[in-house]
């Protein structure tokens, strides 16, 4: 078992564009399990890659369905290829911990990923899958959900937030 560290707001390797991923070999299996390591000891549904320093386009799902065995995705290298509807929920991050806001997004998205071997997948996920998926995605893009939230709410927080920067 490998915990790695969680970056924090303010730190700017979360505001990089993440690379491609290129090789499918150990080292890319190597990660994607101490993602996985780090986002169950962390008690998060989903992590990616640039959250423990790691700038590629790697996310890991860590779902724990009520009766059912926790569910382990690694999604590398995703492409939007569809999207609609629209749906509000709180969110929260492991990155900004402490704050939790409610984001707009997409009810439903279709997207394609590789696997850990290199394969192409497709799916098409909607509710609490698409919205994690796309949580996670934006941290690939640099993105943060507090980027997703109104003016007004994001003033609310600006002390707060230039704290957690200050910490990093």
């Amino acid at each position: 078992m490998s915990v790695r560290s969680v970056l924090i707001y303010g730190n700017p390797i979360l505001r990089l564009k993440a690379q491609p991923v290129t090789e499918f070999g150990p080292e890319l299996k190597r990660l994607v399990q101490d993602m996985l390591d780090t986002v169950a000891v962390e008690d998060g549904v989903g992590l990616a890659a640039p959250q423990i320093g790691e700038s590629v386009r790697v996310i890991v799902l860590y779902l724990r369905p009520e009766n059912q065995d926790p569910f382990f995705l690694p999604i590398i290298n995703p492409e939007l290829l569809e999207s609609g509807g629209e749906s509000e929920f709180e969110e929260g991050c492991l990155s900004v911990p402490d704050i939790r806001e409610t984001v707009t997004r997409p009810e439903w998205i279709r997207f394609r990923y590789q696997d850990l071997e290199g394969k192409w997948e497709e799916v098409r996920w909607e509710g609490l899958m698409a919205r994690v998926v796309q949580h996670e995605w934006d941290h690939l893009d640099g993105i943060l959900f507090v980027d997703r939230i109104s003016v007004a709410k994001r003033a609310l927080l600006a002390g707060k937030l230039k704290q957690m920067a200050r910490e990093q």
